[in-house]
């Protein structure tokens, strides 16, 4: 007997019983289905991460004071000073003064973030404006009263209308909007649309309590980053004593780090779901040992009429081969469709298909099938063919 008599013959016996081979399959389509799943959104929401922190460049470096109790306070001619004193290494350098405070137009007023910054903040952090134009370098030099203002802001105060060249009252002082910021979070309150951006040298007159608690870095390029973190490292221990009141982040580090953690939790949200694919396997053979059990007197008489034991341990095999390899492609279909459908679909992270994945997850359901399906056609490959024939 051939192998394609054998396989013709596997075939055979898994169609004549539809119902129980498509159950058999289940725990393979969902275990393969499950797993590309997983690693799907894992990997769907590690691009979206990284493609956030990406747009900001990994030559981008973020400084905060961590020592509230510190009595000495950074200025902002300070770090210009640096930057000046290291501009072969560091491009550009913008302070940040974030305080909470009340902004009003007409008779309509609203509790937002109020930062103190410069006009490098927009080039460093990728801050673009919708309408008017963004902080100048001459608004910071010559404290002028403007205001770049968020959509949030826009939407409360003004009823959505181009506030550009109106006037707005920031902790009771007068300030003019040269600008509206780009919308990124659909207006939503508390968010990066929530805002009101001044210049840092405004904000410290408006506020005597406006402190610079952190700033953005931009290194003249990649190759640059690790000599400017050194530098920035020699520059705050002068003036803060004490490396504990100040943490340095290199965007670059964050990105390898975040990469690490990423990958981690993939292999644990895969290794989750194939276990769906190891109960899989053990319902494939325990449907293989009821099929022996069924096809008793079959393999007696086809043993009786010449078959050899690897002629009945082979059509079982591959009937199981067949039920799981049918599963693995219904699975990898299925979940094609989830990815597609439901996670691109209502975007929930971006659409990522893991081909290595796909066919991992599909080798292991081809082996989890030999393993599974080893016994139950060994046990009826050794079948005694008087005994099988007197089976009933």
């Amino acid at each position: 007997m051939n192998l394609i008599q054998i396989f013709k013959m596997a075939i055979k016996s898994i169609t004549s019983n539809k119902v129980r081979s498509f159950l058999t399959m289940l725990g393979v389509i969902i275990g393969v289905s499950s797993v590309i799943i997983a690693v799907g959104f894992a990997k769907g929401s590690t691009k979206n991460i990284t493609d956030s922190l990406s747009t900001l460049g990994t030559n981008l470096i973020n400084i905060n004071i961590t020592g509230r109790n510190s009595n000495i306070n950074l200025s902002y001619a300070q770090l210009e000073q640096f930057q000046q004193e290291n501009s072969d290494i560091i491009a550009s350098v913008a302070p940040q003064s974030s305080t909470n405070g009340i902004v009003k137009a007409g008779n309509k007023n609203r509790t937002t973030a109020i930062l103190g910054t410069t006009s490098d903040y927009a080039d460093i952090n990728s801050v673009t404006v919708q309408s008017g134009r963004f902080l100048l370098g001459f608004d910071t030099d010559y404290n002028q009263k403007v205001a770049v203002v968020g959509t949030a802001v826009v939407n409360d105060i003004y009823g959505g209308a181009n506030p550009v060249g109106q006037t707005i009252k920031i902790l009771g002082q007068e300030f003019k909007v040269v600008g509206v910021l780009t919308e990124t979070e659909n207006g939503g309150a508390s968010t990066v649309d929530d805002r009101v951006i001044i210049p840092i040298s405004a904000a410290t007159k408006l506020n005597k309590n406006a402190i610079i608690r952190s700033f953005s870095v931009k290194a003249a390029s990649s190759d640059t980053v690790d000599s400017a973190v050194a530098k920035l490292n020699t520059f705050l221990l002068k003036i803060y004593k004490d490396s504990d009141l100040y943490r340095v982040t290199n965007m670059a580090n964050v990105l390898s780090t975040l990469s690490t953690i990423t990958g981690t939790m993939t292999a644990v949200l895969a290794g989750i779901a194939a276990i769906s694919l190891i109960v899989g396997g053990i319902g494939i053979m325990n449907i293989m040992l009821v099929s022996v059990t069924e096809r008793t007197r079959e393999i007696g008489i086809r043993k009786a009429i010449g078959a050899k034991k690897r002629n009945i341990l082979t059509q079982f095999l591959i009937e199981a081969l067949v039920i799981t390899g049918i599963g693995g492609i219904v699975g990898i279909l299925i979940a094609c469709c989830v990815i597609h459908f439901v996670i691109g679909g209502f975007k929930i992270v971006p659409e990522v298909y893991s081909i290595p994945w796909m066919l991992l997850s599909f080798g292991i359901s081809l082996i989890i099938g030999v393993v599974f399906g080893m016994y139950p056609a060994n046990k009826a490959a050794n079948l005694n063919p008087i005994d099988a024939l007197m089976y009933e």
